[in-house]
């Protein structure tokens, strides 16, 4: 399940608007990211920032390769360090060029990417959820409180789970080769959402690889909440002692589920 074209355009320049209020909230810019300690609050927004920049590159020219950084305008932000102002001016106009770059091209052009799906579509969807997730990492580290839409944070664990998917088939990472084996389950249960969302899924780890799909089924470990809670917690940004969180069954699976799926 994928949402629109334009559902992603709209939610991208939504997020780039709620990481900007962070910036311009008074929060130390200065400020170990949580989630990501070897990076400041600033370290983190000018990464994201970066990859914006980079994506607007890429679907603007119809990239059929990598764009290299050095030659992305204002890549790494502005010159001047801890100026929230310059910050987010920065932000707000690198929002609006990606944003308008993926409108234009709609989700059918073609264009390099890293997984597999060139076309201007996988962008508008990776870059909701990256920002999405590091939206998260940032209101962390400022002391906000976060939330998402529902049908935004489903998809991102049904694209997470397809990058899981990708990188084993791909070989491209030792840990994800070792998600695999017979008998062995997850089953991920929001239990804030109806029955018209479906916000539950079933991970197989099977001798070929890791397959899933939206449901209900019993399975060996099991992890519960609120559908934010599960999709920050599966995305390795919230503890699973969490006090809205629930993990019955095996819960040395999920951690060693979590210990490898780190990359993408």
């Amino acid at each position: 399940m994928t949402l629109a074209h334009e559902r992603y355009c709209d939610e991208l320049a939504h997020q780039v608007g709620r990481l900007r209020a962070v910036i311009t909230s008074g929060a130390d810019l200065s400020a170990t990211v949580p989630t990501c300690p070897d990076w400041s609050l600033e370290d983190l927004v000018r990464h994201m920032g970066g990859a914006l920049r980079w994506v607007e590159a890429l679907v603007r020219t119809r990239a059929q390769e990598d764009i290299p950084e050095e030659r992305i305008p204002l890549a790494r932000g502005p010159e001047k360090q801890g100026d929230a102002a310059a910050l987010d001016a920065w932000l707000a106009e690198t929002g609006r060029m990606v944003v308008e770059a993926l409108r234009e091209a709609g989700p059918d052009t073609k264009v390099w990417s890293w997984a597999g799906v060139l076309n201007s579509g996988f962008w508008a969807r990776r870059m909701t959820h990256e920002i999405t997730v590091h939206r998260a990492d940032a209101t962390l580290a400022a002391g906000l409180p976060y939330e998402v839409a529902p049908d935004v944070a489903a998809d991102a664990v049904d694209e997470w789970l397809q990058i899981v998917e990708w990188v084993q088939q791909a070989g491209r990472s030792k840990d994800a080769t070792e998600l695999r084996g017979p008998g062995r389950s997850i089953h991920l249960h929001a239990t804030d959402t109806g029955p018209e969302l479906n916000a539950e899924w079933v991970v197989e780890l099977t001798e070929k690889g890791v397959t899933w799909r939206r449901g209900h089924e019993k399975a060996t470990v099991a992890l519960r909440g609120p559908l934010t809670s599960v999709l920050l917690a599966f995305y390795h940004r919230l503890p699973l002692d969490s006090p809205e969180l629930e993990v019955l069954g095996e819960r040395e699976l999920l951690e060693f589920w979590l210990q490898r799926a780190t990359f993408g």
